[in-house]
This record gives C-alpha cells, structure tokens and sequence, in this order.
C-alpha cells in the first residue's frame, strides 16, 4: 500500500516528536504492507513554518535514518498545504509541495468555517496544471451545511482523501458517517492514514482499507490505497488514473494532461520518478 498523508518526520510540526518516533511510525507502516509514505508536515503560516526546501533535507535525513536502521520503507516529500493567497504562485516558488514533484498537492482548508471562495481556489490550482487533492474533508465541521461545495468539486476534478481513521470511528460518529457516505459515493479518491504519532493516531491504512472493503468491496478499496495512489506519484494524468471511473475524475484529466513539469517549481522529481518507476516495475 502506499500513504499519501503523513506526519512522519521528527521535530517539524504537530507529528512525530523526534527520531524514535518516526522510526516506530514506520516500521508500523511496514508492518501493515504500507511500502512507500509521502511525509507531509504541515505548512501553516502563523503556526508552522515549513517551506519546501527545509520539508525536502528532512526526508532526506529520514530516509537516510530509515536505510541505515533496515526499516524497508520508501519516503517521498510533499506537505499538507493550508490555503495561502496566491496558492499555485506558492508551489510555483516551491514554496508549498506537490506529493513527490508530481502535479497532484493536498490542500487542507480551515476546519471550522468554510473559507469564502474555495471552490474558486481550487479551481484556480487545476487552471495551473495541477490536481488539488482535499484533505480529510470528511472531518471539517462545516461539511453538513457545505456538502453541495464538495460534490461540485469533486465533479470539477478536484480531489478528495478520507482519513482511514475516519472509516474505522477513530474521529467518532460524525466523520464516519461523512466518510462513509463519499466513500459510497464515488467522491473520495484516495485513503490515507495521516498519522501522526504511534499512539493517538497511528499508521491505520490497513484497519482503514478493511473498513473500505466492507463499504465497496476488495477492489474499491485497492484502488484507493494501491493503484491510484501508485499513479499519483508516477504523475500519471487524471484521465489515465486507475480511479478513472470515479465520480469526478473525467473532468480534470482535459485539464491536466500536459506536462506539469513545464509549470513547477523547486527541485525538478525525475531522480525520484525513476526510482519509483523501477519500484513498481520489480
């Protein structure tokens, strides 16, 4: 399986609180056939000062802490973005992060009101070239009066990931209820665990996978934590994603099949594309 939501690194935001901790983080990740983790600190203005190149030398060192220690697990860099004005200029800079240099990003907008105009900064991230992935809307509190906000963009092209915590009553009655109905409903495009410690909110994918599988099936719930998370990080376009017959996918993939390197910022992801290319092609 692959994670494309995680607190992982040490000492850089409200996740794991120094090496230990992330290496206990991944060998549950391992434990549980999760193979690769995007590590995806917060970047918060105000509360978390996280930019890309500081978020890319901690993934480094982890990785290098993760090798060195036997723990089989492949990191990429990316963030969990908070919505910042001029968002898609931000990733141009690289600034904010794309998961693994690939056009796909997590967006977390506020969780207790609904920011005004959302709809049309997602909408200007997709008009960049790139493919906002919303976090974790399940658990946002404004969901029941802003449901309608989330079906018209997911039938824009714009993203959503549910929290496998959600699906397994972690967060309680609410987001599983909320995360059950998307998933049933085609709107949520991925699961990841968005763990953050080892304790109150550990590496579950595989307890959340389970969950999913009851909902929709074996197939479903692979397609949400295996093949759609596997073409996210080979940067395959909307249009060609495993998810293709998701609700919301067909749109985006007109918009975004281009070449987003032609659009990014930062370190440009082909050392790292090839090595996940020679991954799945074991």
């Amino acid at each position: 399986m692959i994670d494309l939501h995680n607190h992982i690194l040490p000492g850089i935001d409200d996740g794991a609180a120094d090496y230990a901790v992330s290496l206990e983080m991944a060998r549950l990740h391992v434990a549980q056939g999760v193979e690769i983790v995007a590590c995806t600190p917060h970047i918060l203005p105000g509360v978390y000062h996280n930019e890309g190149p500081q978020i890319r030398r901690a993934v480094d060192d982890l990785q290098r802490v993760l090798d060195e220690a036997g723990v089989p697990l492949i990191l990429i860099p990316g963030a969990d973005n908070h919505i910042v004005p001029d968002f898609a200029g931000e990733l141009r800079r690289g600034r904010l992060l794309t998961l693994g240099d690939t056009r796909y990003v997590l967006v977390e907008p506020p969780h207790n009101v609904a920011p005004a105009r959302l709809d049309e900064l997602v909408f200007t991230i997709l008009l960049a070239n790139y493919v906002p992935i919303v976090t974790h809307p399940e658990r946002m509190k404004w969901i029941e009066e802003k449901y309608d906000l989330i079906e018209r963009m997911a039938a824009r092209g714009v993203w959503m990931q549910i929290t496998s915590g959600s699906l397994t009553g972690r967060f309680g009655r609410r987001p599983t209820y909320w995360a059950e109905k998307m998933v049933s409903e085609g709107k949520a495009h991925i699961l990841a665990s968005d763990a953050h410690d080892t304790m109150k909110r550990p590496p579950d994918l595989a307890e959340g996978r389970r969950a999913a599988e009851r909902l929709v099936g074996m197939a479903e719930a692979a397609r949400m934590t295996v093949q759609c998370p596997r073409d996210i990080i080979l940067d395959r376009a909307p249009a060609e994603c495993a998810a293709t017959g998701v609700a919301g996918f067909n749109e985006a993939g007109r918009k975004n099949s281009d070449d987003p390197r032609a659009h990014r910022g930062g370190r440009g992801g082909g050392d790292l594309l090839g090595r996940l290319r020679r991954f799945f092609g074991r």
